[in-house]
């Protein structure tokens, strides 16, 4: 897959990856937030494992706050962010896939 977006968390886990499909968990600090991106073909779905967590999108625009347990998906072509609740700490399980993977920015 693709070079992921250029940006600062605390940690990064691979768990498994193969052609079309990737599954990591992502720390995010205190502070810490994945920006404003899209992808062209992947859905991200997201599981909160500590929290809770907001999921920014745009088209249209919309907060979803996640709980331990919860989990959304983000479809193709929807721009949206990732952070702490408050500017808080969380992690996470995300699903990306099914296609190939790109990391597209947009502005804040």
């Amino acid at each position: 897959m693709a070079a992921r977006g250029n940006y600062e968390i605390e940690n990064r886990e691979l768990i498994a990856e193969a052609p079309g499909l990737r599954m990591q968990i992502l720390t995010l600090a205190a502070g810490q937030e994945v920006p404003w991106h899209w992808h062209t073909e992947v859905t991200d779905t997201f599981w909160c494992m500590e929290g809770p967590m907001v999921i920014e999108t745009r088209a249209p625009r919309e907060a979803v706050e996640l709980q331990p347990g919860q989990m959304y998906a983000v479809p193709a072509k929807r721009a949206h962010r990732v952070f702490g609740k408050d500017g808080g700490r969380c992690r996470f399980a995300i699903l990306q896939g099914v296609g190939t993977y790109d990391f597209q920015p947009v502005g804040g």
